[in-house]
């Protein structure tokens, strides 16, 4: 049951544990400005609502922003001496009710503009190997806005327009390396510096195997620890047997998953149903999700919506609900049986595609690398019972093979091999995988016209 955000329950010690300040800062506040405003005890001891926590934890914001505690509390006058409530005002990192989060990336007019500001600035530093630049920008970013803010609409906003610039051909991998390793690095110092947790139950936050975009897992965890949860970051390619001892030994009573391609959101499914029968539950999240919604009915898991600003609110509502794991649809037995078809013929497939490619100009680690996303995008398709769901993941092959300059008349005839080999070694088990590749290849893919979706590389 929810308290009433006015209801004094909350004594001296848990207002220090979540916000991170002083007791005699507190007692100072509320001596020299009247915030907060706490009510006594029968024996003279303070106690606090959660409004107040929020009160002192909207101060400690605006301090964190460049203001003395006075300018802060000048402000807080001022909203509401206007009628407006200053937790609603600006943004709240961390707020109970979530609503900061969602107006960290929802913002609009001349502040949106400023933050945008700043976001391009901090890119065309990142794009310059100009680290001292970056660092300063960042610096100046968190001094004007709440952390949350700086996280959402300046570090992952960044990224994800670099990494749209690496997939258009505009951003060389060495930059786009460089602007993950700054921000990944102010993170895991954001990190080091939150508080304590103060809330009960702890979550682990993961990524499944092959998954390598770790900024986006990494920042929830980030918001999460500025909630007040005991989250806890434990990197990529975790593996299913040591994940089941992790939330065993640990007792975390949330594990969150996140996948970004097709390939690791089939990853993905198979690690949370190996740890389905543990007591914690599960959640996921990533864009592969956003973007192909049919997918989530095969996760036994919740799904924490498209805004990673809006996940720790989900979090939240999942344990006070103590959800357990979700039933998952499984995949056709025809999608089963092609699956175990294409396994079965894989390497023989492989090797009359490179065989058929080997003299017309594709290098042998390209083209490795295009069979390799070829089975692996087939695979994962299957897995979530449609096989048509290789085409979202192979505008990304295409993509890659452009950037490797790889000719269009050479990516024709790559899949057209490919088709051949799948006609040639699959029996009728795997009719439906051969009728998409032809399908596929006589649509013109490669010929020139391709699809740039948006994808988010953190």
């Amino acid at each position: 049951m929810t308290l009433p955000e006015d209801e004094a329950t909350f004594n001296l010690k848990a207002v220090v544990r979540e916000t991170g300040v002083k007791p005699d800062t507190l007692r100072a506040w509320e001596r020299r400005y009247g915030l907060p405003q706490p009510e006594r005890t029968s024996g003279g001891h303070r106690i606090y609502s959660r409004r107040d926590i929020d009160t002192v934890r909207w101060l400690a914001a605006r301090q964190e922003e460049g203001l003395t505690i006075r300018h802060a509390i000048g402000l807080w006058r001022q909203y509401q001496d206007a009628g407006r409530d200053p937790l609603l005002a600006m943004p709240l990192p961390g707020g109970s009710s979530g609503q900061a989060m969602a107006t960290a990336s929802r913002t609009t007019g001349r502040q949106a503009d400023t933050i945008e500001g700043w976001r391009q600035r901090w890119i065309d530093a990142c794009l310059a190997f100009e680290e001292p630049a970056a660092e300063q920008t960042l610096n100046q970013a968190f001094a004007l806005f709440s952390p949350e803010r700086v996280c959402l609409d300046v570090l992952q906003a960044g990224l994800a327009e670099i990494g749209q610039g690496w997939y258009e051909g505009r951003v060389t991998v060495q930059q786009e390396h460089f602007a993950s390793a700054l921000a990944t690095r102010r993170l895991d110092a954001l990190l080091l510096g939150a508080p304590p947790p103060s809330r009960p139950g702890r979550i682990l936050v993961g990524c499944p195997p092959n998954e390598r975009h770790t900024f986006s897992p990494l920042l929830l965890t980030f918001l999460l620890r500025r909630q007040g949860w005991d989250a806890l970051f434990l990197g990529v390619d975790v593996p299913a047997q040591q994940l089941v001892g992790t939330l065993e030994d640990t007792g975390a009573r949330l594990l969150i998953l996140s996948a970004q391609q097709l390939t690791t959101a089939a990853a993905l499914k198979s690690l949370a149903k190996a740890v389905a029968d543990v007591s914690a539950t599960i959640a996921y999240g990533g864009l592969v999700f956003n973007l192909l919604p049919d997918i989530r009915e095969y996760i036994p898991g919740h799904y924490l919506g498209p805004a990673l600003a809006d996940a720790p609110e989900r979090v939240a509502a999942l344990l006070r609900l103590a959800s357990g794991v979700l039933p998952a649809r499984e995949p056709s037995r025809q999608s089963r049986e092609a699956l175990d078809a294409f396994d079965a013929a894989s390497p023989l497939i492989d090797a009359d595609a490179w065989r058929a490619c080997a003299t017309v100009g594709i290098a042998p680690a390209t083209l490795g690398r295009a069979n390799k996303n070829m089975a692996a995008n087939i695979r994962a398709a299957l897995a979530f019972g449609d096989i048509d769901l290789a085409g979202a993941d192979l505008a990304w092959l295409e993509g890659l093979l452009f950037n490797y300059q790889v000719s269009v008349e050479v990516l024709t005839h790559y899949l057209a091999a490919y088709a051949d080999a799948a006609a040639d070694h699959l029996d009728e088990r795997g009719e439906p995988i051969v009728t998409w590749l032809q399908s596929f290849t006589a649509a013109g893919h490669g010929a020139g016209t391709r699809s740039v979706p948006q994808h988010e590389r953190v």
